[in-house]
């Protein structure tokens, strides 16, 4: 039998940040993942404070923003590779109303900190940007893949991750409020599976509706952006010519099967933007664990105190998932309550 003190079920950002927020408070724990096509594999990576089509904070903006900039630094150091890289974000104002908000979203404290007051003149041929464009600053690039890849080869080689399918029926719930799954025994289980919650009969009624949303990745050598570009959706450089474009959402579907609807989509908007040549090298889909009150969904069954639920991170996972992370490691070992609007308490007809 393997004696841990927490299993983690789910290994994408949520799962990534709590297996941090244990390492670094030298608790024991044990992960299994089922490696599929997780919505944090499919994401952006950008990390950006600031909601660019309304100029607002999202909740804890700030926050969250210098808690995850350490955060992926230390995780930079760590590994030995930039995983995150400085890049600025560039808006494309879709009006001169848009930019008007622009400068009076300028003069607000809470967002001064992130947005130029200077616009930034346009001097790309192939780039469609009658207004200027406005700078967001201290913004950032996560390459989750390649991260997710080396935490889980540092996990692997401590014999502390499992790639399998989880199953609930052999998990066995102790009267001494521990559990047991096959040969190990844990305090706690957290389950981070993201839209994979649906499957989980402990937590599955709970709000998390899912939010399918697709990206695709172009080649387009003239285009030589060093700066992401938001104007509906975004343009992101990944190097070599490659950018990034998206993203849909579509609240129907609930798989990751690209679609040739949000392959037009995109197409069409991108073609509004950038008029040099590109060629489609892919496409991608993955399921957002969303809810329909844009809130995380976090904290402890009320019936079964060893169960933990870390879920709900929606379009801000990248940003959001190292406090939401440490936010729920101080209330699970401090007893430090949760914020209401996060915590899965606001549900209680739900269990």
């Amino acid at each position: 039998m393997k004696y841990v003190d927490y299993l983690i079920v789910g290994f994408g950002l949520a799962g990534m940040a709590f297996c941090d927020q244990l390492e670094q408070h030298n608790k024991s724990f044990f992960v299994i993942d089922t490696k599929d096509s997780a919505a944090s594999r499919v994401a952006a990576g950008l990390i950006n404070p600031v909601t660019l089509k309304r100029y607002t904070m999202p909740y804890k903006g700030e926050e969250q923003f210098d808690l995850a900039k350490a955060y992926f630094t230390r995780l930079n150091e760590k590994f030995g590779f930039p995983f995150m890289k400085e890049l600025p974000v560039l808006k494309i104002f879709s009006s001169i109303e848009d930019q008007n908000n622009w400068f009076e979203a300028t003069d607000k404290p809470v967002l001064n900190r992130f947005l130029n007051a200077s616009l930034v003149k346009n001097n790309s041929l192939f780039i469609e940007a009658p207004l200027q464009l406005g700078e967001v600053k201290e913004t950032s690039r996560i390459d989750i893949p390649a991260l997710l890849d080396a935490y889980a080869h540092s996990l692997m080689s401590s014999d502390s991750l499992s790639f399998d399918q989880f199953n609930y029926d052999e998990l066995v719930l102790k009267s001494d409020d521990s559990i047991c799954y096959r040969d190990i025994k844990a305090r706690r289980v957290v389950f981070a599976e993201g839209y994979g919650i649906k499957q989980n009969p402990f937590f599955n009624k709970l709000p998390l509706v899912g939010n399918k949303g697709e990206y695709l990745i172009i080649k387009a050598p003239d285009l030589r952006l060093s700066k992401a570009l938001k104007a509906s959706f975004f343009i992101i450089p990944l190097g070599d010519d490659l950018y990034k474009v998206g993203a849909t959402f579509n609240w129907k579907d609930k798989d990751s099967v690209p679609t040739t609807e949000a392959l037009e989509e995109l197409l069409q908007k991108l073609n509004k933007v950038i008029t040099c040549e590109y060629t489609l090298e892919a496409q991608q889909a993955g399921i957002r664990p969303t809810t329909g009150d844009r809130r995380p969904l976090i904290g402890v069954h009320p019936n079964y105190k060893q169960l933990v639920l870390l879920n709900g991170l929606g379009t801000r996972g990248t940003m959001m998932s190292p406090y939401l992370a440490k936010v729920l490691f101080e209330h699970l070992e401090l007893g430090i309550p949760l914020d209401e609007e996060i915590s899965i308490s606001r549900f209680p007809k739900k269990f």
